[in-house]
């Protein structure tokens, strides 16, 4: 059965650089929590403008992608 953030979940994983470019994914209510294998593969101006994307925040080896935690920019 599909989610309505399916498309979302596709999205965000596309432009952190694909699956290939992914180490680890941790998460909470409101961020993903990905340490990639290179930062340099995301594209994170195209993150911070996909609908559902609050913005983008680098840091401390994570590249942390705050959504929307009640659907409000979905």
């Amino acid at each position: 059965m599909a989610s309505k953030y399916d498309g979302l979940a596709r999205m965000i994983i596309q432009n952190v650089g694909g699956r290939e470019n992914i180490k680890s994914l941790t998460h909470c209510v409101t961020r993903l929590r990905f340490k990639l294998k290179d930062e340099g593969k995301a594209n994170t101006d195209i993150l911070k403008e996909t609908e559902g994307v609050v913005t983008v925040i680098q840091g401390g080896g994570q590249y942390m992608v705050v959504i929307a935690s009640n659907g409000e920019a979905l």
